[in-house]
């Protein structure tokens, strides 16, 4: 038995020499991530870039890959696939389609035919850990993300990294709920979490249910630390700060460097805090002076080598809760 494949929705640019296709995964319109990435497509257009925009809906691998299919006639000089979930379609469709250039922002997985390009979200994670472990009066931080793609495993190791840098020694609660657009199912973990664990400060990576996040932190009193965009701006009586990591630029440099001819089929180019316009740690206004200071002081130290992230995670995880809600990831 087959699993229903969701309807493909292809947004389409002008007519132009060059075409590109930038593939967004989740329900349309849904999310920072992706809200990052559309506006990364736009700043292509705006350049000139003739720029189609196609949203996956699929969860496996398999799926994304089917509904990307529609791609594959050899129109598009360069295909785009934004984020970690881009890694296991891109994987086979690069395999299947040898002559087609691919790129895959902010994932793990490269060939021949594809590039990756990365916005170093590990960076601005860790200056999060660092934040953290001054701002958590109970001592326990949390960790709170969707779907177990790469970027998300080294954000939540790069997010503890910086707790235990800075000096804490308190209890650290982390969880991936499995998915990233489901906002009640996100409400429920995070509820949870706090609920068992005391925990007054959370870093979450994720898109679409971001809504549920903030919600089960009002509700517990605790702070929240976004990732991608700037949450302290739009929310600012939920969010602690914002792990800046601009991921949709990587799409704009990627298309550029193909237009110019640069573009490093089977390698890598990545972006960090050298540009703070991509990466940073935007803080609020309940940050004291010390506290910005000390992650200002680790910035510092992470842009002149003197501190190596570590990016892998061997520690327990806050087991999911039992629950009638919890949705069907198949």
């Amino acid at each position: 038995m087959t699993s229903s494949i969701p309807s493909v929705h292809v947004s389409r640019g002008s007519c132009g020499a060059s075409r590109y296709a930038v593939v967004l995964f989740g329900p349309e319109g849904q999310g920072s991530f992706n809200e990052s990435g559309l506006q990364g497509a736009h700043q292509a257009r705006r350049a000139g870039y003739d720029v189609d925009v196609l949203w996956v809906a699929g969860q496996s691998a398999e799926q994304r890959a089917q509904e990307m299919s529609v791609l594959g006639d050899g129109r598009y000089a360069l295909i785009l696939a934004h984020g970690g979930q881009g890694d296991g379609p891109v994987q086979i469709l690069a395999k299947r389609w040898p002559g087609q250039a691919f790129v895959v922002t902010q994932g793990s997985w490269s060939a021949a035919n594809v590039a990756r390009y990365e916005v170093l979200q590990e960076q601005s994670a860790f200056l999060a850990g660092v934040l953290a472990s001054q701002y958590s009066k109970t001592r326990v931080a949390g960790h709170f993300s969707g779907e177990k793609v790469p970027p998300g495993l080294r954000g939540r190791a790069a997010y503890i990294d910086g707790l235990k840098a800075a000096g804490f020694e308190g209890g650290i609660v982390t969880q991936f709920c499995g998915h990233q657009h489901r906002p009640e199912w996100a409400r429920a973990c995070v509820s949870d979490m706090a609920g068992h664990s005391g925990l007054d400060v959370l870093f979450a990576m994720v898109d679409g249910g971001r809504s549920g996040v903030s919600q089960a932190c009002r509700e517990h009193g605790v702070a929240q630390i976004g990732n991608v965009l700037n949450w302290v701006e739009r929310d600012p009586q939920v969010f602690l700060a914002s792990a800046i990591c601009d991921s949709g630029a990587a799409l704009f440099r990627a298309i550029e460097d193909h237009a110019h001819g640069l573009l490093p089929l089977g390698g890598y180019r990545s972006f960090g805090l050298e540009e703070p316009e991509l990466v940073r740690l935007e803080m609020g206004s309940g940050v004291d002076a010390a506290s910005r200071a000390l992650v200002e002081t680790w910035a510092q130290r992470l842009l002149c080598g003197q501190h190596e992230i570590h990016l892998e995670y061997g520690g327990p995880e806050f087991a999911l809760p039992v629950t009638a809600q919890e949705p069907s990831l198949a």
